[in-house]
């Protein structure tokens, strides 16, 4: 049993306590020390929380557990939106230091995509001899150069995948720019040259950090390793935490994959992994525009809520039909990527033309980020019973000085009565995300509070995985999985949360992280 704590719960009916008490991997009692006090037997065991406060264990609702192969320097950089200059020194530097062969990878912005001047060609003037992939921070778009592409099976007759595009020259070669499920191609390709040591090894580094922030469930998006080998290299690490693996299937020049990952969705490998749900890509982000020229009008200038009516779409809107039928067809939740408006929209209207709120309302489909969902879609989001997963990171992109008018919508969805779950798709930390989710540095007038970034982060979580009534609050019958506190996050100051970390974290009753500060007796 835990006692003489702050505890919060979770649970709107009973938001607070003092202690609890755990059977086995349930919590069986929840309320003032001295009556957990009274349930005490011979061989209880007692933790002695010091006032400290605990939480459920923090559910990841949107997380991308990426693999690398060993051989990968990665560029140092100035800030997140380099210049070309910057970018340029930083490779001529790594190619003195580096043996012949070594991968260089980097993060550029806006300001590098934007530009004219990173081209494979140049690329392949700083660095013959090793391979090079500059990718956006989003994920949504990389430029490589010529050893990059034979290094990852690419010559220039590559045909495009359904829904990505490799950009070329007017001579009809690759350029080096690659977009979208292109991107996603290259990542599932260079996760390949990782050995299953190595990536069990990186998984087991992202576990042991997330235990150290509290975090018990995450929800993976897999992209960069494909559904049936995650599930392989989760029983390998092995996972301390519970991990839902979400299909993220790619595409061929022939269509999108749909049979990817089939063979392990919607099973349950071990006690702490499952596989449901399928994801797909209905557009890019903000930076990229998807398929958009890389010196687009639109992107110059201030970056405003303008972008985001500019974003188009990855598949046709038939795609998006086919999308949900499919996934009445497996009874499998399923989950798009909805950055902009016009995707937000198309979807809206593919669920009202195959069935609308009779069908779709109970079936959680889920928008992932759903940056573009401007007033007047926030009723319809409500009406079709639709999730929306939102990502803090992405409230802090320190691109121009415009605030987003309509975009990034957090407290008005949470107003409207809409499930709100929070994930990282970026830096893990769950601290980090609800100062940023607190604060809403973009659009303030958005900014939620501590308690709501919480239960969005536990409770809101679960749902959005359909675990609900096992896990995400502090209440008899669910699953002990918590976190005690470094800190009271109710009562510091926003700036000061992201120096929270736990200092004991349990997943189904076991310590999975233990700082020694709490007292056992």
């Amino acid at each position: 049993m835990l006692v003489d704590g702050k505890i919060f719960t979770s649970d709107s009916s009973h938001p607070r306590a003092e202690a609890l008490a755990i059977r086995g991997d349930r919590i069986v009692a929840v309320g003032s020390s001295r009556e957990i006090q009274a349930l005490m037997g011979a061989h209880t065991k007692q933790i002695d929380l010091g006032g400290r406060l605990v939480v459920p264990g923090f559910n990841d609702a949107h997380i991308h557990l990426d693999i690398h192969p060993a051989d990968r320097d990665y560029l140092e950089s100035k800030g997140t939106d380099p210049s070309w200059g910057d970018v340029s020194r930083s490779i001529s530097l790594e190619t003195q230091k580096a043996p012949k062969g070594t991968l260089i990878v980097g993060d550029i912005g806006l300001t590098v995509f934007q530009g004219s001047e990173a081209t494979r060609a140049a690329l392949d003037q700083l660095a013959p001899d090793h391979p090079v992939i500059l990718q956006t921070f989003t994920g949504h778009a990389a430029i490589l150069n010529s050893a990059a592409f034979r290094k990852l099976g690419i010559n220039d007759g590559q045909q495009d995948p359904v829904g990505g595009k490799y950009e070329r020259t007017a001579d009809g070669r690759l350029s080096g720019t690659v977009r979208e499920y292109a991107v996603l191609q290259l990542n599932r390709n260079l996760a390949r040259l990782t050995s299953d040591a190595e990536g069990a090894a990186e998984l087991r580094d992202i576990f042991l950090q997330a235990t150290k922030w509290g975090i018990t469930s995450m929800q993976d998006m897999s992209d960069t390793i494909s559904s049936d080998r995650a599930v392989s290299l989760l029983q390998k690490a092995p996972t301390p935490i519970r991990v839902r693996v979400m299909r993220m299937p790619l595409t061929t020049p022939q269509g999108r994959d749909t049979g990817e990952g089939e063979s392990v969705l919607k099973t349950n490998p071990s006690p702490l992994i499952e596989v449901s749900g399928t994801k797909w890509m209905l557009d890019g982000t903000p930076i990229e525009l998807t398929f958009e020229p890389r010196q687009t009008p639109s992107l110059q200038g201030p970056f405003s809520d303008r972008v985001f009516t500019a974003i188009g779409l990855t598949f046709p809107p038939a795609e998006l039909k086919a999308m949900l039928r499919e996934s009445l067809k497996n009874d499998d939740q399923l989950m798009v990527h909805v950055a902009g408006y016009p995707a937000a929209n198309a979807m809206l209207d593919a669920m009202q033309a195959t069935g609308g709120k009779r069908l779709w309302a109970g079936r959680r489909l889920r928008f992932e980020h759903g940056d573009g969902l401007f007033p007047d879609l926030i009723p319809r989001v409500k009406e079709l019973g639709i999730i929306v997963v939102q990502n803090p990171s992405h409230f802090d992109l320190g691109m121009g000085t415009g605030l987003f008018q309509n975009a990034q919508p957090l407290k008005s969805l949470m107003v409207a009565g809409i499930p709100v779950a929070l994930g990282s798709d970026g830096p893990m930390n769950p601290f980090l995300n609800m100062m940023l989710a607190c604060l809403h540095p973009n659009r303030p007038s958005q900014a939620i509070t501590v308690e709501q970034a919480v239960i969005a982060y536990t409770l809101t979580s679960a749902y959005a995985e359909f675990a609900e009534k096992r896990k995400g609050s502090l209440e008899p019958g669910k699953l002990a999985d918590l976190a005690v506190l470094s800190q009271n996050i109710l009562e510091v100051p926003l700036p000061d949360l992201p120096k929270t970390e736990s200092v004991l974290t349990m997943v189904g009753g076991r310590v999975v992280y233990d700082a020694k500060v709490v007292t056992v007796r």
